[in-house]
């Protein structure tokens, strides 16, 4: 079988045996893929200080004996983003991006758009240019959006009117409709939440657009409070659980 070349940002590593370790990467040309590499806890020469989460790579592997498991052969070190795994809280943000697309990817599906969208908010983390908060609204929001999950935030999920035609300010969003719904339709279901006019605004625009106009917006202290509460519920709802770095997340936030 031919070898497969493509960058990678590695997701998981899980110990197998004495001396291997299975690895889970999202990569550019073929989504999210399974690897073994073998002898990476034992060979000082193998892997070296390379395989670790977050980190960009360009992978060479080919197809191994278990099913859907393939055998790396080579990995080389392209973006390290060090700086991320020596802050506590960016790792608890870039662990929570990565449990979501790890949980909601499968496996050999290209996801070219995400790989792009993940690599970006992780450049951005690094580098600090962006507040940690302003970056996970950016990469949830967008994130859904592609994944085909997007929060409706125009028109009633029920009746369809615009929400320029809702009273108010505080807009009722329904989990399980996935958008807002109107005083004349509201109920009270289990999952709602209420959204300023104007953070919802804020959201539509991060939603769209190019990525690095979208970065630019400069949301308020309620503004970034509110849409993180709305979205590590929304995204979480989908998602049919809770991740697990979510609640350290909040923790340490």
């Amino acid at each position: 079988m031919p070898d497969f070349s493509t960058p990678a940002i590695m997701l998981r590593s899980i110990d197998h045996g004495d001396y291997d370790l299975i690895i889970k990467f999202l990569t550019l040309k073929q989504g999210k893929v399974t690897v073994i590499a073998k002898y990476a806890k034992k060979s000082k020469k193998r892997f070296s200080g390379i395989l670790e989460l977050f980190s960009v790579l360009e992978l060479v592997y080919k197809t191994g004996r278990g099913k859907g498991l393939y055998l790396l052969k080579e990995a080389s070190l392209k973006e390290p983003f060090m700086k991320i795994r020596g802050d506590i809280k960016k790792t608890a943000y870039a662990s929570y991006w990565t449990e979501i697309i790890n949980q909601w990817l499968e496996e050999g599906t290209r996801q070219e758009s995400i790989y792009y969208l993940f690599r970006h908010v992780l450049q951005a983390l690094d580098s600090g240019r962006i507040p940690e908060e302003a970056l996970s609204i950016l990469f949830q929001i967008r994130f859904m959006k592609i994944s085909g999950f997007s929060p409706n935030l125009s028109l009633c999920s029920t009746c369809g009117i615009e929400i320029d035609s809702m009273e108010g300010n505080s807009i009722l969003f329904d989990l399980a409709k996935g958008g807002i719904v109107c005083k004349g339709c509201a109920s009270y279901p289990s999952g709602r939440l209420y959204l300023s006019r104007g953070t919802i605004k804020q959201l539509e625009w991060v939603g769209s657009g190019d990525i690095k106009k979208a970065e630019r917006i400069r949301f308020t202290s309620p503004a970034i409070k509110e849409s993180l509460v709305f979205l590590e519920a929304f995204v979480p709802y989908h998602l049919g659980r809770e991740p697990r770095s979510l609640s350290f997340l909040r923790k340490i936030r």
